[in-house]
């Protein structure tokens, strides 16, 4: 990656935790730059400031699935994005 332009593209940032630690992951390899595209933005939720160039939506603090996006390996191929009803992960024990 050193001297290369690098455009990392995510689907969710939640708290940001795990991007900033591939962030810094990334740097350490000395890109020319490196720059964030975001699908959905949960900035509410947001732990650590992530500077983003390219931001579709910025979402409530709600789970998305559909369209490539699951919720224990469901609702995954959805041809839309919806908002998962709380009921459905309400008793989930799982992190």
């Amino acid at each position: 990656l050193a001297g290369r332009h690098v455009l990392f593209v995510e689907d969710v940032i939640d708290t940001g935790l795990t991007l900033n630690y591939l962030l810094r992951t990334l740097r350490a390899r000395e890109p020319a730059n490196l720059e964030v595209c975001v699908l959905f933005n949960k900035s509410k939720r947001r732990l650590i400031d992530i500077p983003l160039k390219y931001e579709g939506f910025d979402l409530p603090d709600r789970f998305v699935v559909g369209y490539g996006l699951d919720h224990r390996e469901r609702y995954r191929n959805l041809p839309f994005v919806g908002l998962l009803k709380s009921e459905v992960f309400q008793g989930d024990t799982e992190d």
